[in-house]
């Protein structure tokens, strides 16, 4: 029984994680609902039902449209397994319990900010509009403990990113900040510093290799939007782990 809902998570998962995608490639362009059903982006011919089927319509059609034949994204197979698997993960590790809706709304935020941030490197305020009332009624549900520490980590966050963007003047975006604040309301003070640390640590990480690969030396710009994102999902799954074997290792 454990298995068989897992693997719905999963499904239902990649189904959602199709419609992410789009909802991240069109809401920048103001194009979301210029038809009602999937289209190609290239020739704009109306998708069919084979060619919507999540990551395996894409693996059977070569990674090209059926009829003008230009390449896919690969970004859309790759964003629905990912999504189907945080989906069932979250499942999996909590079950039919409040913290799976926070892993699904979780998922269901990031998955469209990154695939936004990475195309064109910004954050949509309609995306962000839309999750912060859902997270705040979470929130008022399942508070934290204090209850204040939420309004306390969305404040701190919004400072601290506020102070950088202005030192490093534009080092980080107005997109930065509000995806921040909203995970410090989401999280509170004690796990917004760790995954803001997280964060940073990822984003360098990445950006010296992308650096030592494109040959740019310090001119490489990239999107920090999903960094972002993965240390949010990293606190959310492992934030006590982490937080307790840091305790064990230097206390």
């Amino acid at each position: 029984m454990q298995t068989t809902l897992i693997l719905l998570f999963f499904i239902y998962g990649t189904i959602l994680g199709s419609f992410y995608n789009v909802v991240g490639l069109r809401v920048p362009k103001g194009t979301l609902f210029k038809q009602q059903r999937s289209y190609c982006d290239t020739c704009e011919r109306t998708l069919g039902w084979t060619e919507l089927i999540p990551v395996f319509s894409y693996l059977f059609q070569g990674g090209r449209c059926k009829e003008c034949r230009e390449k896919i994204s690969p970004i859309y197979p790759i964003m629905e397994f990912i999504t189907g698997f945080l989906f069932a993960y979250s499942f999996h590790r909590f079950e039919f319990s409040h913290l799976t809706v926070l892993g699904l709304l979780l998922t269901s935020l990031i998955i469209p900010i990154t695939v936004s941030d990475v195309v064109y490197q910004k954050i949509p305020n309609k995306i962000l509009l839309f999750f912060t009332p859902l997270f705040v009624i979470y929130r008022f549900i399942y508070p934290l403990s204090p209850w204040w520490d939420s309004l306390l980590g969305a404040a701190i966050a919004f400072l601290l990113v506020f102070l950088i963007i202005l030192i490093s003047k534009g080092g980080m975006g107005m997109g930065d900040l509000k995806y921040y604040t909203l995970f410090g309301f989401i999280f509170g003070i004690k796990y917004f510093f760790l995954l803001f640390f997280l964060s940073t640590l990822y984003g360098v990480v990445i950006g010296v290799i992308k650096m030592k690969v494109d040959g740019t030396g310090g001119k490489t710009r990239i999107a920090f939007g999903p960094f972002i994102g993965l240390a949010a999902l990293t606190v959310f799954f492992f934030g006590p782990q982490i937080v307790n074997w840091y305790l064990n290792l230097f206390y």
